[in-house]
């Protein structure tokens, strides 16, 4: 590993990369060749939201599927707010960084076929809502925690990269004059202590926001922290009122938030009511391949509509060994709760999933701030639009990854100025305390996220927006007070960041005076005539609070 300064709290190196994922770690090892890179971790460096996917990455890998063909699936499912330019370059490159996965040697599943086996492609392709052909590489129904194990390895060994596990960033460093980003504060969370990392390049890559709700697929780390730090600093952010439910999360009071993968339905799984009706063929000519936001709101219906707790996905009228061999993880963790898919059918709900908006970039990864770029979910491409296309997230993350780090070396060697002299300020602790009482932050964290999903769910209205904003600046004038006077803890700095965040989603949602993809408004039943994203900037809207009376840095 590359060696780092630790002086007065201080460490320095050449590209700081905040985030763990598949773009996290796909980046560092790309840039790792000729740089010196720090990886932050906020938990476990294999605790994001990459580990958790089930499904797999989209590419075209067949030979009967076309790249023409992932375009228009696409920008069907983007309901006309996707950036073609940005899909063009996702689907024209998300094979060739497939291909880079398989020489590092993720076991994706092979095709059980015997005459497929001896193709030049022996890898087994599925089919996901909203994709015409089968292309999805999976390894089994583990894909992330197979991607991310892989990854994690190799970095591991790698001498020019220095992980930093249980680190939690603050807030990004600014030049006091240029305004470039020239690192990032960050909370070291076992020793309790504040470090300034100097970097020449950051990079977020700290996932999504699904955590702002009471029901999410998400891990405890998808707290928009990339988000809303890049707000902060003066980045723009873009469609933040498209947040993807994801259709099938298992419902069960000793498993609430174990995701049922979208591949499910791809092989064949039914969606169907207690008594046994398959109601999707009620809501789209694809019944069950139907793309996510169209299967999300048909089960919050019915869920209404017949005043029911869940709905049930069916897949066991498939060969039992099938089930077992094609959905491994999914079949072991539903017997653990007494559930036999291959003979019974399993309870799901819609759970938030995945951030479809983030932080605003060009197609270069490059956000509005000089020396600062953002990747994967926490970063808006356009590719996305109003509604992602299954698996193409993981795809989005490897090929803007490449991308960033083409734009990184070009900056490298075109050897632009880079202040050596500056110092970040030391954070200053001198004027805070210890908290007598932790109630605050854990209410006001159980109150944001049920405000959130009561009110800028699935399903939502002017006047629930106007309530949940209300409440949000509530809790963010608590949240600051708590925040000027108090120890740093991840969990403060996670309720900080997702406050602000969930503010940005409700202001987002009532500047889009319609309904498309995953924003739904009663009030605005229909699709405007033009399709534009929304894009929030800070320079209009962000009042920055008060300084703290207790001054930190």
């Amino acid at each position: 590993m590359n060696q780092i300064t630790h002086e007065n709290f201080h460490i320095e190196t050449d590209v700081l990369i905040i985030g763990s994922g598949i773009a996290g770690l796909s980046l560092a090892l790309k840039l790792a060749i000729n740089h010196k890179v720090t990886v932050l971790s906020k938990s476990a460096i294999n605790e994001g939201s990459t580990s958790y996917a089930q499904g797999g990455i989209a590419g075209v890998l067949d030979p009967f599927d076309s790249i023409e063909a992932h375009v228009n699936d696409t920008l069907t499912a983007g309901a006309g707010l996707c950036d073609p330019k940005a899909v063009a370059v996702v689907a024209t490159h998300a094979g060739e960084t497939i291909q880079e996965l398989i020489q590092l040697g993720v076991p994706f599943s092979k095709e059980q076929n015997q005459n497929a086996q001896n193709s030049e492609f022996p890898f087994h392709l599925t089919k996901e809502g909203g994709h015409s052909h089968r292309r999805v590489i999976h390894a089994a129904d583990h894909t992330g925690k197979s991607v991310a194990d892989t990854l994690i390895k190799t970095v591991k060994h790698h001498p020019n990269i220095q992980i930093l596990p249980e680190h939690i960033s603050i807030d990004l460093i600014l030049h006091p004059k240029s305004k470039e980003c020239m690192g990032a504060y960050v909370l070291n969370k076992l020793e309790s202590q504040v470090y300034s990392i100097k970097a020449q390049f950051t990079v977020l890559a700290t996932g999504g926001a699904s955590k702002a709700y009471l029901y999410t697929s998400n891990p405890d780390t998808s707290t928009g922290d990339g988000i809303a730090m890049a707000w902060r600093a003066g980045c723009r952010i873009t469609n933040m009122e498209f947040n993807q439910f994801h259709p099938t999360c298992l419902y069960h009071p000793r498993d609430r938030s174990f995701l049922i993968s979208e591949a499910v339905r791809g092989e064949g799984g039914i969606l169907r009511l207690p008594n046994g009706y398959a109601f999707m063929q009620d809501y789209d000519k694809r019944a069950d391949l139907a793309p996510r936001d169209i299967v999300a709101r048909a089960i919050d219906q019915e869920m209404k509509k017949h005043g029911i707790d869940c709905v049930y996905l069916d897949i066991s009228h498939k060969d039992p060994d099938y089930v077992k061999n094609h959905f491994p993880t999914i079949y072991k963790r539903c017997l653990a709760v007494g559930i036999d898919i291959t003979n019974e059918t399993i309870p799901v709900v819609p759970a938030a999933h995945y951030t479809c908006g983030g932080i605003h970039t060009n197609l270069d990864a490059k956000t509005d701030i000089t020396r600062l770029y953002a990747i994967g979910e926490t970063a808006y491409t356009g590719l996305h639009g109003a509604n992602r296309l299954a698996s193409n997230s993981l795809a989005e993350g490897l090929v803007f990854a490449k991308i960033a780090q083409c734009s990184i070396e070009k900056a490298f060697a075109q050897n632009k100025p880079f202040d050596q002299s500056f110092q970040p300020k030391p954070w200053d602790t001198s004027r805070i305390t210890d908290a007598k009482e932790k109630i605050l932050v854990s209410h006001d964290w159980d109150e944001l996220r049920r405000v959130m999903w009561d009110y800028v769910g699935i399903v939502r209205t002017d006047k629930r927006l106007k309530r949940a904003l209300q409440r949000i600046r509530n809790l963010q004038k608590e949240i600051y007070e708590y925040y000027c006077q108090h120890t740093l803890t991840s969990d403060l700095l996670e309720l900080r960041n997702l406050a602000m965040v969930a503010e940005l989603m409700i202001l987002s949602a009532q500047k889009r005076k319609e309904s498309r993809g995953l924003h739904y408004n009663l009030d605005y039943p229909k699709l405007s005539k033009r399709a534009k994203p929304t894009i929030l900037d800070p320079k209009k809207l962000f009042k920055a609070p008060k300084p703290c009376k207790k001054t930190r840095h």
